[in-house]
């Protein structure tokens, strides 16, 4: 029984593997799915060539167009005035902007005017014996003089004796030392030039103030100016008087400028134009940033694209039949944003955005505009 028993499992263990020895042979090899072929979406445009007008932007800081910087020509204590010397002090034409204390130094003025004084009081007895018919107008120069009163000028010498008496006696000599006294002696007081701000202040009240010594800057706050650099080869674009379109750095605020000057000197490091821009408005402070824009020349047949869609090459990556292909292109003016092109054929369509990985031949498929074509042309590729 046990022998039996023996035979059969034998003989079921056979037919098993024989069994399983079958379907192993005949099983059919299971493919590996191929993963469907991603079609990536993009999003066009049509070239529409048109006339696009050239706007050179450049950014500088607003400078006062009226300035001075005030220095000490003479030495002093420097004393109190109507109004304070500080920052932000505000000063009409002809008002005292700071006074330095010339007591000392008006005493010697007043005593070489006396020195005047007495040199031609004691000329008239030889011009009355001498010279009569000159003498009245000494006589009369000597009744006006006023030794409080700034020194009037001396009479018109009219013939070469009365020329050769007068400097024979060193009138001439004293009088312009005098004068040129008095002129130092108006040093002493600083009046503003033009209705302004004082926007830096450096001595105070008390302060001994030294010959060559900065005291600070006096602006005129109705008329501010600012410096752009251009591109040379844009420069032909600005003209004198010219609008100017000015914006903040923000972007909220616009003002309107006018091309004063143009530097003729080209800056050989940047190879860049100075161009100066008057602007004024009452919120305008100087320091602000500014940037201009400055219309140009209008380029015909042209069109204007983000400038990134232009590859490291200077290609741009047009639309064939679902196919990517790429073209040289001709830029002729780049912003920090745009770029202007031309030579690119009308109805040209090209992608406006980027895409990532792209190459030429790459199918693609455009937003919002499948067509079954496509789709089968798709499943065909799967």
């Amino acid at each position: 029984m046990r022998k039996i028993l023996l035979y059969v499992l034998g003989v079921l263990v056979l037919m098993l593997a024989g069994w399983i020895s079958y379907l192993l042979v005949n099983r059919e090899d299971q493919k590996r799915p191929t993963p469907p072929k991603q079609i990536k979406t993009v999003f066009v445009d049509t070239v529409r060539l048109s006339s696009v007008p050239v706007r050179v932007k450049s950014n500088g800081n607003l400078i006062a167009k009226e300035r001075v910087s005030l220095f000490a020509e003479v030495q002093g204590v420097l004393r109190t005035s109507a109004r304070p010397f500080k920052a932000g002090q505000p000063f009409r034409k002809g008002e005292v902007l700071l006074r330095i204390d010339a007591s000392e130094y008006r005493a010697s003025v007043q005593s070489a005017k006396s020195n005047l004084f007495n040199l031609i009081t004691s000329t008239l007895p030889d011009l009355r014996l001498d010279y009569p018919e000159i003498y009245p107008k000494w006589q009369a120069y000597l009744n006006s003089f006023d030794i409080t009163s700034t020194t009037p000028p001396l009479p018109e010498m009219t013939t070469e004796k009365e020329r050769y008496f007068i400097n024979g006696r060193n009138i001439v000599t004293t009088y312009y030392n005098v004068k040129n006294l008095e002129q130092r002696l108006n040093k002493y007081i600083l009046r503003a030039p033009y209705n302004g701000v004082l926007t830096q202040a450096q001595v105070t009240e008390g302060t001994l103030v030294r010959p060559g010594q900065s005291l600070g800057e006096f602006i005129n706050p109705s008329v501010y100016e600012l410096e752009v650099a251009v591109s040379k080869s844009y420069s032909d674009f600005l003209k004198l008087g010219k609008k100017v379109a000015l914006t903040t750095l923000e972007g909220n605020r616009e003002y309107q400028g006018t091309v004063s000057r143009i530097n003729a000197a080209v800056n050989q490091q940047s190879q860049t134009v100075s161009v100066f821009i008057d602007v004024s408005d009452p919120s305008l402070k100087e320091g602000m940033y500014l940037e201009a824009t400055i219309e140009g020349k209008e380029e015909e047949d042209a069109i204007e694209i983000p400038r990134k869609l232009i590859t490291e090459q200077g290609e741009l990556f047009i639309l064939k039949d679902s196919i990517l292909d790429v073209i040289p292109v001709n830029p002729i003016y780049f912003t920090d944003q745009t770029a202007i092109l031309k030579g690119i054929p009308e109805g040209t369509i090209y992608l406006s955005r980027s895409v990532p990985g792209a190459y030429p031949g790459m199918l693609v498929k455009v937003y919002g505009a499948e067509t079954p074509s496509e789709t089968a042309q798709a499943k065909q590729i799967q």
